[in-house]
């Protein structure tokens, strides 16, 4: 069907149609390198090994996935024949337009380098930095919950009266006090069909990474001088991590252009592994924290049917994955509790994950609310395989995974989230059989009304 030749330097100086369109759609020139990724590997196969190699090779272009039966013939002085016996051309399905949406949103998360939960009017509930170049911007948010995020992270070129809707200001540019970065917002609002959003995940993200410093300490410093653990580490490789993960998301998705399913699929265990690191990092530095004398915790008035419903919706999309049913606290449930919000909101978040990993595929999980004794509860019930009474106790322990392997946890999250409950003057506990699921109780101070 086609004839093409390249040299040793995997340039193509001829090459015939429809090879060379195919060329071209995948950014290359003619002449110029070989741009298919799977036909460069095949040749420079044949060059090293000196002898004629055949193969189907596959391709995309954007608008077609493409299937070729290509033999290659090496030459004298590293050239090489190239001859298409085969072709053929199949249209892309269109991809759906929410799904690209919520991988979007993943690769936010992962550049995240602020993060705040917002109420349903944009009024900031809680937030979450490590970035020293965002201190000063967390710390203004911290100190103004109940106020509308927009006073911080006023946006660029807006003049209208904020808050804005949140379609508006979904994707906005911002200015950040004290950074010379360009940084734009993310607000993925927590849905339930047929309602406005309850509340928001705000991610302020950058494109433009993070100057190779800690402070005004070059990293290759601040490592000799600081210990490789916990909390000296996970601020300083969370970002570069983050940003493998999400180019490597961009890549195993085609955001970024046409790729084989092969090249894909490496891209997707790259992605995969670098969040696993970012897990144990995250883990790491939460351990520290807890197990340091001087850990406390900022009590303070919350909901814990609120924070419970924030949890879960936060959490909807991964439960859907598996067509598991996360039946959250009814929105007209109360229960004032005194702790630390991000805190509850971090054992939470840790319970139904739990719950989410372990339970088989479209079954429930049911969170539900109760007080006594001055005591506020939270369970979070699955149906999964269950606790034997013996290793109820264990899945408490530090590292403990109870035999599980290849499932991604560092064994880390139920001891972090049971000291963590202690430190609030509270508890974890859990409820179990084999084959009978496990109920998991959050038991926090009731927060009793005056008078």
């Amino acid at each position: 069907m086609a004839r093409a030749e390249c040299d040793a330097q995997d340039v193509l100086k001829r090459v015939d149609e429809p090879l060379s369109g195919l060329q071209q759609r995948c950014g290359g020139d003619i002449p110029g390198v070989i741009a298919i990724p799977e036909l460069l590997e095949l040749v420079r196969k044949a060059r090293s090994y000196g002898f004629r190699l055949a193969r189907a090779i596959a391709a995309q272009d954007g608008v077609e996935a493409v299937t070729a039966w290509v033999e290659v013939e090496p030459q004298e002085n590293g050239q090489c024949e190239i001859l298409v016996r085969h072709w053929q051309a199949i249209p892309l399905v269109a991809e759906d337009a929410s799904a690209a949406d919520l991988r979007r949103t993943a690769i936010d998360r992962h550049l995240a380098e602020l993060t705040a939960r917002l109420d349903s009017a944009q009024r900031v509930l809680a937030v979450d930095c490590e970035s020293a170049e965002l201190s000063a911007a967390a710390q203004s948010m911290a100190a103004g919950l109940g106020r509308p995020w927009t006073e911080f992270l006023p946006p660029e070129s807006v003049t209208h009266k904020q808050p804005l809707h949140w379609r508006l200001l979904d994707g906005t540019r911002v200015v950040v006090a004290g950074s010379e970065r360009p940084w734009r917002v993310s607000l993925v609002p927590q849905l339930q069909p047929g309602f406005e959003p309850g509340g928001f995940e705000l991610l302020l993200v950058s494109d433009v990474p993070a100057s190779e410093t800690v402070g005004t300490v070059p990293v290759a410093e601040h490592f000799a001088r600081r210990s490789l653990v916990g909390q000296d580490l996970a601020p300083v490789l969370r970002q570069p991590i983050a940003r493998i993960i999400a180019n490597a998301e961009t890549i195993r998705t085609r955001l970024a252009g046409p790729l084989p399913d092969a090249y894909a699929e490496y891209a997707g265990e790259i992605a995969g592994a670098g969040k696993l690191l970012l897990g144990l990092l995250e883990d790491l530095a939460d351990l520290e924290a807890v197990e340091a004398d001087s850990f406390s915790t900022a009590p303070d008035r919350i909901d814990l049917s609120e924070v419970a419903r924030q949890a879960a919706g936060i959490l909807n999309v991964r439960a859907q994955e598996k067509g598991i049913c996360v039946e959250a606290p009814h929105p007209a449930e109360e229960l004032p509790t005194i702790a630390e919000f991000r805190r509850v909101l971090q054992i939470l978040l840790n319970l139904i994950g739990n719950a989410i990993r372990y339970s088989p595929e479209c079954s429930q999980i049911w969170i539900r609310l109760a007080s006594e004794g001055g005591r506020a509860r939270v369970t979070v019930a699955d149906q999964g395989p269950g606790l034997a009474a013996e290793d109820q106790s264990r899945v408490f322990e530090k590292f403990e995974r109870l035999g599980r392997n290849g499932d991604g946890g560092s064994g880390l999250g139920l001891y972090i989230s049971q000291r963590l409950a202690r430190a609030m003057g509270g508890d974890l506990s859990v409820e179990s059989a084999p084959g009978q699921g496990a109920r998991f109780t959050l038991e926090l101070p009731l927060d009793r009304p005056a008078g």
